[in-house]
């Protein structure tokens, strides 16, 4: 069985309540904003794209926090999910678009540096390089 840290539970934990709450304000007091997101050139209505991936956000939250005993295969998930929503922060720095307080191309750009570090965040506090036991 695989095993995780102290450190990397935290952080599992600390991106399942991250999770949780993004997706609640993908259905709600964020909505607007994440519509904001939604790259101009995908053919989908934008707030079908939001709730839909705020449920996917909910349900992957509450897997890491719950369903331990797939956490790898769910960090996995998470960051695929992560790459497949890096096209809306690019869209947002490209296209200027003015939302959750990244009011200027400076700190949008910044932003996007995060993903990486998020989706390094999703793998490893769900052990995915983390050998197994005997």
């Amino acid at each position: 069985m695989r095993t995780t840290s102290t450190a990397q539970n935290l952080t599992r934990i600390g991106l399942a309540l991250f999770m949780v709450f993004a997706g609640m304000g993908h259905l709600s007091f964020l909505r607007d904003d994440f519509q904001a997101q939604v790259p101009v050139w995908l053919p989908i209505d934008k707030d079908f794209v939001v709730l839909a991936s705020g449920f996917v956000e909910i349900t992957l939250g509450l897997l890491l926090l719950f369903y331990t005993k797939k956490r790898r295969e769910i960090g996995i998930a998470l960051a695929i999910f992560y790459v497949l929503i890096f096209p809306g922060n690019i869209n947002q720095y490209v296209e200027g678009i003015d939302a959750f307080g990244l009011d200027n191309d400076r700190i949008r750009l910044i932003r996007l540096f995060f993903q990486p570090v998020l989706i390094f965040l999703a793998l490893w506090s769900t052990g995915f390089w983390n050998k197994k036991r005997r």
